[in-house]
């Protein structure tokens, strides 16, 4: 009976929560290795430094009250790569081609591209939402510029594979291995896919990949982003699609195609949050989502600054408490659809006007110095509070 007494207690005493180190534990050489290893309650450590990687959580899922955390701790997840130069011909003087520059391509990745040269981003003044230059054919590159043209007679239908030749153009007599080229080769920081749930993920910088710094595909609960950044990522700086569900508390999001982008049937809330230097969108949010906006400062000099947008079907809903949206760029109009319902509570926007076709309420909000609704005195966003989400290095 004693021996019996003794297998039953020991049947349920609870596992022990984990620390799992990347690239100190034997088991964990990778973040991919340590994210399929962790279990409920664990947590999962980067070290505060560069990783030319990224973190996919696929069908991950912890438990109620023991969720599994990945703690950057100051860690950069960088997307792109220095180009080899033995993969790259010069064609002609100073103009430089490569054919197999990544395995996958398509015209999504293209209208995301990028190079960084020197450090600096170069679009080629494309971006992947809103308005975006033509790609230049290989003969009319300036130094320090580069083109794709396409090969469709590689290309096998019904595949919307791509295939073609990436073109580079560097100053008379620079050498390729001393031009400091970087390529971005991995779509994200920290992708989703499949059905996760009780995740933290935490201190954490997402940068270059040629997609999105945080892509949140197929359907997550009790998701939870704390502290996290996406700088100069090719398309979105963070991005709910599906059923998605996470909140997020934190958040930088410097130099993307866009700052959010949220689609679907997610439903996701941002607090503290501090958006500049994008590019295509600031604000953007779609469909039949329900999305909040809390303490949110943004900077904006993209081509829209603010969209929501249920397009044809469903309604999309959106409450902003304390938002203040500063235009540094020239005026531009943000809209709220037919198919949208906004509900803002002591918000500002500057230098810009909002088309409403859809249905807003206005509570102690400021256009343009003037009140919504005209019939009793506002005050607008708290600015002084928002003014401390703006990291300290960053530079207008």
């Amino acid at each position: 009976m004693k021996h019996l007494f003794l297998l039953l207690s020991l049947s349920v005493v609870p596992a022990v929560a984990r620390d799992i180190h990347v690239g100190q534990d034997k088991d964990a050489p990778t973040i991919a290795h340590a994210i399929k290893l962790a279990q409920p309650g664990d947590t999962v450590h980067l070290e505060p430094k560069v990783y030319h990687d990224y973190a996919g959580f696929y069908d991950k899922k912890g438990e109620p009250g023991k969720p599994i955390t990945l703690d950057g701790h100051g860690a950069t997840l960088e997307g792109s790569d220095p180009i080899d130069p033995g993969q790259w011909t010069e064609v002609s003087p100073g103009l430089f081609a490569n054919d197999h520059l990544i395995e996958r391509n398509d015209d999504a990745i293209i209208g995301r591209w990028f190079f960084l040269w020197n450090g600096q981003m170069n679009h080629m003044g494309r971006t992947s939402k809103g308005r975006s230059a033509p790609l230049k054919k290989p003969d009319e590159l300036q130094p320090g510029e580069w083109t794709f043209v396409k090969d469709p007679s590689r290309e096998k239908p019904p595949s919307k594979q791509i295939y073609g030749t990436f073109y580079l153009k560097l100053p008379p007599g620079q050498q390729l291995a001393d031009a400091a080229i970087r390529a971005p080769v991995r779509s994200a920081g920290v992708q989703f896919g499949g059905d996760n749930a009780h995740l933290v993920i935490k201190n954490l910088t997402a940068t270059h990949p040629y997609n999105d710094g945080f892509n949140i595909h197929g359907d997550c609960r009790e998701v939870i982003f704390e502290n996290i950044a996406a700088i100069e990522c090719g398309d979105d700086g963070i991005s709910a699609h599906e059923s998605a569900q996470y909140r997020v508390d934190g958040f930088v999001s410097t130099g993307n195609s866009t700052g959010i982008t949220d689609t679907g049937t997610a439903q996701t809330s941002y607090t503290n949050v501090f958006l500049a230097k994008n590019i295509g969108f600031d604000l953007y949010f779609l469909d039949e989502g329900r999305y909040t906006l809390t303490n949110v400062f943004v900077l904006s000099s993209s081509q829209n600054p603010l969209s929501i947008n249920g397009r044809i079907t469903g309604t999309c809903q959106m409450k902003m408490e304390n938002v203040l949206l500063r235009r540094l760029a020239e005026p531009r109009l943000g809209s709220i659809s037919q198919h949208a319902v906004v509900e803002a509570k002591n918000c500002t926007f500057e230098n810009m006007e909002i088309k409403i076709t859809g249905s807003a309420t206005w509570d102690n909000c400021l256009i343009n110095g003037q009140l919504l609704p005209p019939d009793r005195p506002a005050t607008g966003a708290d600015v002084s509070a928002l003014l401390k989400l703006m990291p300290k290095d960053f530079k207008p």
